[in-house]
């Protein structure tokens, strides 16, 4: 039986190649992202290439709370049970020296990085606990382990 897993970011980068692994593997996706046109490519793209297993979209900004919840009740309404939570959703802004960013780039970055992450979990792990299963896993950048010149965040 698929299982449903949500991919956040699911627009480029690894949250598409996340998107298109568990595609090949028989899972039903629910991909979120900003850029609706890109998700609705991929959805068909995987779609044409396996017509068994399901595809939803959601267009969806981390940074934005109440859409979080809306669109994280609007998943767990139609879709169901999400059974793998892949947080995907980042970016990294400013790349300088900390005294240098603008406090635009670093609250971007907390927003989407660290307490999107949480929003996104935070609607979704109450639904994995009552249904005792569920996995998540939190995507993050090595700039988490190494850090670098121009890294601030």
């Amino acid at each position: 039986m698929p299982k449903n897993v949500l991919i956040t970011g699911a627009t480029s980068g690894i949250g598409e190649a996340t998107a298109r692994a568990f595609a090949k593997e028989g899972e039903n996706l629910i991909l979120t992202g900003r850029r609706v046109e890109r998700l609705q490519a991929l959805k068909e793209e995987l779609q044409a290439t396996y017509p068994d297993q399901k595809v939803w979209t959601f267009a969806l900004d981390v940074t934005d709370m109440d859409m979080v919840k809306d669109v994280c009740q609007a998943i767990l309404k139609s879709v169901g049970q999400v059974h793998v939570l892949v947080n995907n959703a980042g970016l990294a802004l400013g790349l300088t020296a900390y005294q240098d960013y603008e406090e635009w780039d670093l609250l971007t970055m907390i927003d989407t990085n660290v307490k999107g992450l949480m929003m996104v979990t935070r609607q979704i792990l109450p639904s994995m606990v009552a249904a005792n299963e569920g996995h998540i896993i939190n995507m993050g950048s090595t700039a988490g382990i190494y850090a670098y010149a121009g890294a601030a965040v």
